[in-house]
């Protein structure tokens, strides 16, 4: 696998696949590796000819309070799983290289309304940072298919909006989210758990089970939210938001509306943790 700083170097290696004909897969990652991104090379391998990495930990996206500084960086162990799961290019740039003259300066791109609610209320610049750094690493690499894992529901939306609506030529792919055996979905942030906690969060799954089972029964929406809201609080979290909404926009749940997604974010101490489940009712 070819490790590269360098966007140059980046765009030589794509051009000599693309003289070729050959096609390409992209995984951008903020690294500290799990089962979960390895799950996405592995599937990217089998869509294209070459796959190509990145891992870069983006300021633009986190706040003012959140855990920048504190967010895992393991950067040797990743590039081994990359490499073992079949990635052949790998970009590591530096903040300095993705925003050369600051973020203050840096043309972003947002996408509206739907970047605004749930995590975008919470977290706001959030997903004006995700979509611009995306945004810059698909015009590095320009590939043919990208892969994100469907935990980051919004997330997954924001991209394939923004790839639509800028007419980039690229097909989005959202790969189902991958768990441990407890039901917990996997992500870096699960590293900074105790193991008591990481049993407890397990609840945050169930309670979505629960909520699309008294739904699919006909429960009242309002209600089945409610209980599932009283639930985390009585198994330690300290919920964000836990909503349903139409899985098609996210817009929120009319009459006749049929495909649905729970969407949550909670608090396991100071852990925010995401999550969502999507079912016909």
């Amino acid at each position: 696998m070819i490790t590269t700083q360098e966007i140059q170097q980046i765009r030589e290696q794509i051009r000599t696949w693309r003289t070729k004909g050959e096609t390409i897969a992209f995984v951008p990652t903020m690294g500290n590796l799990h089962l979960g991104h390895i799950t996405l090379i592995k599937e990217a391998a089998k869509r294209a000819d070459h796959v190509v990495a990145s891992i870069f930990v983006n300021p633009m996206q986190f706040g003012a309070n959140e855990d920048l500084d504190a967010y895992p960086r393991t950067l040797e162990a990743d590039k081994l799983a990359l490499s073992d799961a079949g990635a052949e290019l790998l970009f590591t740039p530096t903040p300095d290289i993705i925003y050369p003259k600051g973020m203050e300066q840096q043309t972003y791109v947002e996408v509206p309304k739907i970047g605004d609610q749930l995590c975008g209320a919470s977290r706001p610049g959030h997903f004006r940072g995700v979509a611009t750094v995306v945004c810059k690493l698909f015009n590095i690499v320009q590939p043919d298919i990208a892969l994100f894992g469907r935990k980051d529901f919004q997330q997954l939306m924001i991209i394939k909006t923004m790839v639509e609506d800028l007419s980039l030529p690229i097909e989005i792919v959202g790969i189902d989210t991958i768990r441990e055996t407890s039901g917990l979905a996997m992500s870096s942030r699960n590293g900074y758990l105790s193991t008591a906690q990481k049993t407890q969060a397990a609840v945050l799954k169930q309670t979505m089970d629960q909520i699309s089972s008294a739904v699919k029964q006909g429960a009242s929406l309002d209600l089945a939210i409610e209980n599932g809201k009283q639930a985390l609080i009585d198994s330690g979290f300290t919920p964000d938001y836990l909503e349903l909404r139409n899985a098609k926009d996210l817009s929120l749940v009319t009459d006749g509306q049929d495909e649905l997604v729970i969407l949550a974010a909670a608090y396991m101490g100071n852990t925010r943790l995401i999550d969502n489940l999507c079912f016909t009712r």
